[in-house]
């Protein structure tokens, strides 16, 4: 893998106050990295630093080797980018809008722009004036102006803020063939757990201007510790009698029995407990974590700190 993206001890401060304390990471050419955290916890300031609309207080920024301190219009030249909301010129027509665009770069002819609007799904509606699109027509044109100029590094802060379940689904896929057959890193910034986890490669989490951790998103949702749902009855008796015997291991209500973080030797001399007292068992399996469980837990277990 070949490093593009590289946050080096990056830091923002404003009115003496720490919005952005001392990120580091790392971003590969053909991977989508998943940027996550909760409202307020400096996600949009890391992006705007990174594409160059807010100044870094201390720390740099390469893209493609390039610093964005230092070899600025370099280092962007790299970078296709959306910000919060992509912004057209709703009289125009799609087309017209990226014909306009395709001016501020050298060497995008005619062909790039049609390969660009095939690619996002906008050939049938492109001649359209904007102020007709719906909202994820007008995501999918942001995309291709951001495309147009074959970028090394695709940018993008909640791309599905406000689309409805197709036009999600159709942003994501056009993320993941972009990572796979452009060798394209694409970043990306969402509240949406669920569409990170079937998205993303990997995820960076931030939390009061801190970065908390990076893994691979499979490996992050596994953790350490396995759920396991067992179907007994009376779920509350179960419970009495298992915290009784395995002290330290929480186990919960749920709708169909009962729940805990249970090692997988553990399961047989829980059940056989349970049946020698005459509970009803149905059933045990295990309960696959997902990405907002984990991202709770996280988040909940490593709080940073605030600055002030």
């Amino acid at each position: 893998m070949e490093t593009i993206v590289e946050l080096k001890n990056v830091t923002k401060t404003i009115k003496k106050r720490k919005i952005i304390d001392d990120i580091s990471f790392k971003v590969e050419k053909g991977e989508v990295f998943g940027f996550l955290g909760p409202n307020g916890a400096g996600k949009t300031t890391t992006i705007r630093m990174i594409v160059g609309l807010m100044g870094i207080t201390s720390g740099d920024i390469t893209i493609g080797g390039a610093s964005i301190k230092t070899q600025f219009e370099e280092a962007v030249s790299h970078v296709g980018a959306i910000v919060e909301n992509p912004e057209m010129y709703k009289f125009m027509s799609g087309y017209e809008n990226l014909v306009h665009y395709a001016r501020m770069s050298k060497g995008i002819t005619k062909e790039k722009i049609d390969e660009t609007v095939e690619l996002v799904g906008l050939t049938d509606r492109i001649h359209d004036k904007v102020k007709t699109y719906s909202l994820g027509m007008r995501q999918r044109l942001g995309l291709a102006q951001c495309l147009l100029h074959d970028p090394k590094v695709l940018i993008l802060d909640e791309p599905t803020n406000g689309l409805d379940p197709a036009g999600i689904r159709e942003i994501r896929d056009y993320l993941r063939l972009l990572a796979r057959e452009k060798n394209m890193a694409v970043i990306v910034s969402s509240h949406l757990l669920s569409e990170m986890e079937m998205m993303c490669d990997r995820i960076g989490i931030i939390q009061n201007g801190r970065l908390i951790d990076v893994q691979l998103v499979h490996e992050f949702v596994q953790g350490t510790e396995t759920v396991f749902e067992i179907e007994v009855t009376p779920a509350d008796e179960a419970i009495a009698m298992l915290e009784g015997a395995f002290s330290g291991t929480a186990f919960k209500r749920s709708r169909n029995g009962i729940t805990a973080e249970l090692n997988k030797e553990d399961i047989p001399a829980i059940i056989k407990m349970l049946v020698e007292c005459g509970l009803q068992i149905y059933g045990v399996k295990e309960v696959p974590k997902t990405l907002e469980d984990r991202f709770l837990e996280v988040t909940g277990e490593k709080e940073a700190p605030v600055h002030v």
